[in-house]
């Protein structure tokens, strides 16, 4: 977390918690880039009673849903989320008026959302949310950017992001060819749409 632009971004959104309100800060990226690694950092440098991480990735669409559909093999696509469900969450942490909201996570190694998973305090003041698609603009996605006080890119190299991803799949059951190909295949997909989407964002943070 020494990085300059980093320690600058952290040093900023501090500053922005004096006022006693709620942040939303999204963190945004392609497949791979280091998304939670980077929101679980982020977080650490305020503690859990100051901050919350609450994936994107906890609004995937049940495999009950998608099992038996074209959706199935694209799996991460911006259309195999819950983005009303995301959406509604995101509405209520932004008016802090319950005394705890619970949010889905994803295990990945159940490949399944779990719902209630992850609580959210009224007294916590930053909430860091972390996806794919926070800067997408499809409906409803673009609604979820009004919700979000500032949304950072990370930025990671592409090489490094398609090892990554690899590494990944192969850790939760693919075999090495199936893993390359999910990574080049449907990931990459996703990756476009989403890099496309870099412009919009408040901060690029180079991660590596």
């Amino acid at each position: 977390m020494d990085a300059p632009e980093i320690t600058k971004a952290v040093a900023a959104l501090r500053q922005s918690l004096h006022g006693g309100r709620r942040i939303v800060l999204g963190i945004a990226g392609a497949p791979g880039s280091g998304k939670s690694t980077f929101a679980e950092l982020i977080q650490q440098q305020f503690g859990p009673d100051q901050a919350v991480v609450v994936p994107m990735d906890g609004f995937h669409l049940g495999n009950a849903i998608i099992d038996g559909t074209p959706l199935r093999q694209r799996k991460g696509a911006i259309d195999t989320f819950d983005a009303g469900g995301y959406l509604s969450l995101l509405r209520r942490l932004v008016r802090r008026d319950e005394s705890v909201v619970y949010a889905p996570e994803f295990r990945r190694i159940l490949d399944e959302p779990v719902a209630a998973s992850i609580a959210i305090p009224a007294e916590v003041p930053l909430v860091i949310t972390e996806g794919n698609y926070l800067l997408a603009e499809q409906e409803p996605w673009k609604e979820i950017r009004s919700q979000l006080d500032e949304v950072w890119f990370v930025d990671t190299p592409h090489a490094l992001r398609l090892s990554r991803l690899a590494e990944r799949h192969v850790s939760f059951g693919m075999d090495r060819a199936a893993a390359e190909a999910w990574a080049t295949g449907p990931d990459e997909a996703n990756a476009v749409l989403i890099q496309a989407t870099r412009p919009a964002a408040d901060r690029i943070i180079p991660w590596h």
